[in-house]
Formats: C-alpha cells, structure tokens, sequence
C-alpha cells in the first residue's frame, strides 16, 4: 500500500505551532483545491467521486468567490459614496444632535476621511457623517 502525504490547509488546526497571527482564518479558494486534490488522488479506485458532486462542489466554491468579491466592491462603492457625499457638503447649512440632545445647526467648514466614516466639521465640532440630521442651502451665518 502506498503512503499518503498529510495535506496541510492554512487556517485548520494541524497541532502546528506557528503562531496563530500567521495562520489563515479562512478557507479560501487555494485550500479547497488543496482538498479536492487530496481527496481526488486518495480516492477508492473502485469507487470514483461522483462526477456531479464535484463539479457542485466547483460551482459552490466560484458562487462564494463571485459572492465575496460583489460584497467588497458594495463596501468600497458606499465608502466612496459617503466620501462624495460630505465633500458636496463644504458651504452647506448642516444640523446634528450634541451629546446634550440639543439640535446643533452650522455651515460645513471641512471633512476629514481619516476614518472609515468621513468627519464633517461644523463650526468648532468634527461629526461623523452619519450624525448630520439635516441640510439646508447654506447662508452666511451660523446659528
């Protein structure tokens, strides 16, 4: 009988001693064809995988990549949208809610993209975009 090569995915538990920080915490598409290949080679000759089996396992793995790649282009196209968003709202009359609860009205000064929610300054105050409660045309003066 021949002897079979343990298959190592990163991420799985193997009882290895590299360091969680440098282990995979996923299983991408480089580990299931790691798998399926394992698992082709060390198959029963006289019982073959089933053919559709692995191809829905083929189509499973393309529908999650596919899946995975449409959630991250939505999260960078809000990320961008927020950005246009509060740039668009330099010179605009804003309102927000203090900490107090008291409705806070000013003209949008600046915006910061520091964080991963643009930062709108109004008057003295920096507010997370997602805090302005309201818009008006802007005017000259702040309330």
């Amino acid at each position: 009988m021949t002897s079979v090569e343990p298959v190592t995915a990163p991420g799985l538990h193997t009882g290895s001693t590299v360091a969680p920080t440098t282990q995979k915490k996923t299983l991408d598409s480089e580990v299931f064809l790691k798998l399926l290949v394992a698992q082709l080679s060390n198959q029963d000759p006289s019982s073959p995988m089933n053919t559709n089996e692995m191809i829905a396992q083929t189509t499973q793995l393309a529908s999650m990549e596919q899946l995975t790649q449409l959630t991250t282009m939505t999260s960078e196209s809000f990320a961008l949208s927020m950005r246009q968003t509060a740039a668009a709202l330099i010179g605009t009359q804003a309102e927000y809610v203090d900490a107090d609860g008291v409705t806070q009205t000013g003209i949008v000064s600046s915006v910061s993209f520091a964080g991963s929610v643009p930062m709108v300054t109004i008057g003295d105050k920096s507010i997370p975009l997602d805090a302005v409660s309201g818009l008006r045309a802007g005017s000259s003066s702040a309330s």
